[in-house]
């Protein structure tokens, strides 16, 4: 039987607090993250989320203490990510309580870092986040053009620094760069789906899970139960990624998957 699909809240922080915005600005306050984790963990999430979303741009270390309380409230796998740039970054956020780390902007400064940190810590604990926007103008030497409803062709570059700052590279090549690094699961994000709850970026999704075999975790763009089926059906991602339609509570994550299960998406069901 296949593995169950899973469903991930995400708690984006900016100083202690979980916020959410639109295409990565336009952010607003969302709650306090470890009463949002314990309820999530509550509701029967199958993992947790936890990015520091200005860490990296404003070269600091996550804030371990908010990581430690995250982590006492909760019983589910834990995911953190924000301004890992070393071994040591690595370490502290796995000792204060974090099942697996998040790499982005680091991964893309020092791929050798993924190499590193999974032969410390295992393929397991190691998760790439892809910030993945679409960029019209830099197509020249790339392979995996696409061509958008008005025809305009464009590719997929990996942005970093919580998506401020273009790399040039294509999502595709650097997924499966990232694979043959070592790299044990991939969380990918467009950025301009991201919170406009208009549905996943299926396209992006789609050309990422056939280029690799590791698991991939969609986000960025999740309004609905539907969208979430959309990308189960119509992707292999292994699973979703959601923050809005939680956080202000439009949806319950056990709701949300009681609604797959019934469409015929395997879900782990039962802790509520």
């Amino acid at each position: 039987m296949p593995l169950a699909k899973r469903i991930i809240p995400c708690l984006d922080v900016d100083n202690g607090r979980v916020v959410k915005g639109v295409n990565f600005v336009g952010v607003k306050d969302a709650g306090d993250p470890v009463e949002l984790a314990e309820k999530y963990s509550i509701q029967g999430a199958d993992e947790l989320v936890f990015l520091d979303i200005t860490a990296s741009q404003q070269g600091r270390e996550i804030m371990k203490n908010v990581v430690r309380k995250t982590a006492s409230v909760i019983d589910i796998p834990f995911t953190v990510g924000g301004g890992i740039k070393k071994l040591s970054d690595a370490r502290e956020i796995l000792l204060n309580g974090a099942d697996k780390v998040s790499i982005n902007t680091g991964a893309v400064r020092e791929p050798e870092l993924i190499t590193c940190l999974m032969d410390i810590f295992g393929k397991q604990c190691i998760v790439v986040a892809m910030d993945v926007k679409r960029n019209y103008t830099d197509i020249d030497d790339k392979s995996n053009i696409f061509r958008s409803r008005n025809d305009t062709p464009f590719f997929y570059e990996v942005r970093i620094y919580g998506g401020k700052e273009g790399t040039g590279i294509d999502a595709i090549e650097w997924a499966k760069k990232v694979e043959s690094l070592g790299a044990g699961e991939i969380l990918l994000t467009s950025i301009d789906n991201d919170g406009t709850e208009n549905g996943y970026d299926i396209e992006l999704t789609s050309a990422i899970c056939k280029s690799i075999r590791i698991p991939v975790i969609a986000s960025g763009g999740c309004g609905s139960s539907t969208d979430m089926y959309h990308v189960f059906e119509k992707t292999d991602v292994d699973a979703v990624l959601a923050a809005s339609i939680f956080h202000y509570e439009k949806f319950t994550v056990d709701k949300v998957k009681r609604f797959l299960f019934d469409k015929g998406i395997n879900m782990r069901l039962g802790r509520t």
